[in-house]
């Protein structure tokens, strides 16, 4: 469920745009103040804040300045007609978007959705990202070059002792017995006619690869009588 933050000093305009945003399935909270307003920025990540310029305490531009000291979250400014001014402050002040008073109601929601929905996008972009990398202590791993890094030098390994690092690593704390890693490193053949020693070896030149100490390691570790694990 979206949050939106309605900010304006006139409660018959909060109250009609709370009750359209509402019929949309958005939860909205309302500030009647500048200074109310930053502090329910404070005590929630919103969605989108709608903000008015003409407020008491704080102005419109200084609630921005504020929440800007402290978040991202995007604000969509409400400026009066003919006022180009203070469309240009708004946006120099970190503003996202604005809309002209007196405003349609559907406008307001169409830029209220379009910003939602470009943020969801934005978020799933950097989530996607994130999971291409992992990292642990001075080991990092790219999943997608294929690359692993301890600090700022590359380690060079083979497609199979990237594969087995790369299932341990997104893995953590999980313990996978040698047959296991033989079926998902080598494939289900592998698991039927293979030699677990191979799962072994492949370890051992693993952690001469990536361990500061192979003997005594800090990555992937043993579980005796089971099998190996990534402590993360």
């Amino acid at each position: 469920m979206a949050k939106v933050l309605v900010v304006d000093d006139e409660k018959l305009i909060v109250k009609g745009i709370r009750f359209s945003l509402e019929q949309e399935g958005m939860e909205v909270d309302c500030a009647y103040d500048g200074e109310e307003a930053v502090n329910l920025a404070k005590q929630t990540e919103y969605d989108v804040v709608l903000l008015d310029i003409m407020l008491p305490k704080l102005d419109g531009f200084e609630v921005c300045q504020a929440i800007r000291e402290f978040s991202e979250m995007p604000i969509i400014m409400l400026t009066a007609k003919g006022e180009d001014m203070d469309k240009i402050l708004g946006l120099e002040n970190g503003a996202d978007d604005y809309i002209t008073k007196p405003f349609n109601i559907l406008e307001v929601k169409a830029r209220i959705k379009a910003i939602i929905r470009r943020n969801a996008r934005k978020a799933k972009r950097a989530a996607k990202q994130d999971n291409r990398i992992v990292t642990a202590g001075d080991l990092k791993l790219d999943r997608e070059g294929r690359r692993v890094f301890v600090g700022e030098k590359e380690i060079n390994l083979t497609a199979k002792e990237f594969d087995l690092l790369e299932l341990l690593a997104c893995n953590p704390n999980k313990v996978y017995s040698r047959e296991s890693l033989l079926t998902f490193v080598w494939g289900n053949r592998a698991s039927e006619t293979g030699d677990v020693r191979t799962v072994d070896v492949h370890v051992r030149r693993l952690r001469e690869k990536i361990e500061p100490s192979p003997s005594d390691p800090k990555y992937v570790h043993t579980k005796w009588g089971v099998g190996y694990y990534f402590r993360a």
